[in-house]
């Protein structure tokens, strides 16, 4: 499964998790202005805002997990098995597939409230990549500096949600997510009072007492409230180090470990695959990926944004180990 999330101090970060048992040989890929989007059933963009972010290549299509164009919107998509459903071709809306709508969004728009108004007239149709690649099951968080939304695509049609935690994991659907919360609001930072009772001395043996109740298993309903609390609560200087840091910390909070989540009955395991943290105002995307804990970056700005061709960079996997004697 996965968990996105923002957080802002002199700069916006955006980024997320990526939590699966296997690669598709992702890369960071930055997506020049005059690289031709074609879509299956809407009209091509020959020229667009540049784009960064974690994508397959397949046929010379980058293939988005997520990304960041340069004006600053954001974009991720995150699992949604048995609640995504993708629709049949509607002749009175914009018709996007799945796979495309990373690119739709990030290429023409610049902020959160101009892709509200765009998906009023959005139909996420249900085409295939490729026999080889067949759609997945997702959904979508979109943020500027200033918002988040979701975008769920079900049985009922698309749903837009505003989303002020700024972060979005899996399943549920996102309003039983943001309502599941009210059981959490007891949750503290501080040091707790004794409401137990008055005739009783209760001792506060340990730090951190105010968080008892806080999840910590790694279901995707218990990784949304652990990561709401952690970034909603977090703390930094807001030098670029001191920022990218801390976001780390926060995806870091929220992490799956080898041998922790089984997949099926074989002996498969998901793990965080990649943690991604891109300054949205800077144009800078920075990751580690589990066996690299070190953070790599890449500015898109240092490539041609105004030229054609997909520029990319393989992730960095192997463990970069600093010796001092």
């Amino acid at each position: 499964m996965c968990t996105a999330t923002n957080y802002t101090t002199k700069d916006h970060y955006f980024g997320r998790n990526l939590d699966l048992e296997f690669s598709y040989h992702e890369e960071v890929t930055v997506t020049p202005r005059n690289f031709r989007f074609e879509f299956r059933k809407a009209e091509p963009l020959a020229s667009h805002h540049a784009i960064i972010g974690m994508a397959t290549i397949v046929d010379g299509y980058p293939l988005y997990y997520d990304a960041t164009n340069e004006k600053g919107l954001s974009m991720a998509g995150l699992n949604f098995p048995e609640n995504a459903d993708y629709k049949p071709e509607a002749p009175d809306r914009t018709n996007i597939a799945p796979f495309e709508f990373i690119p739709w969004i990030l290429g023409q728009f610049e902020t959160v409230a101009e892709v509200r108004d765009a998906l009023a007239g959005l139909n996420l149709v249900k085409i295939n990549f490729s026999d080889a690649y067949p759609l997945s099951p997702l959904h979508w968080i979109i943020s500027d500096r200033e918002a988040s939304i979701t975008v769920e695509s079900v049985a009922e049609g698309l749903k837009v949600y505003e989303n002020p935690t700024q972060v979005l994991t899996n399943n549920p659907t996102f309003d039983i997510q943001l309502f599941n919360l009210n059981n959490f609001m007891h949750l503290s930072t501080r040091t707790p009072e004794n409401t137990f009772s008055k005739e009783l001395d209760l001792d506060v043996y340990s730090r951190g007492m105010g968080g008892i109740g806080l999840p910590g298993d790694l279901s995707s309903a218990s990784r949304f409230v652990k990561a709401v609390f952690t970034r909603m609560n977090s703390l930094s200087g807001d030098s670029e180090s001191e920022s990218i840091s801390q976001f780390f910390q926060i995806l870091g909070s929220v992490a799956q470990q080898r041998g922790c989540v089984q997949v099926g009955d074989k002996d498969d395991f998901e793990i965080t695959i990649y943690s991604s943290c891109c300054n949205t105002d800077k144009g800078i995307y920075y990751y580690t990926t589990y066996e690299n804990s070190q953070v790599t970056g890449v500015d898109m700005h240092k490539e041609d944004l105004d030229g054609s061709t997909l520029a990319h960079y393989p992730m960095i996997k192997g463990q970069s180990i600093r010796m001092e004697n």
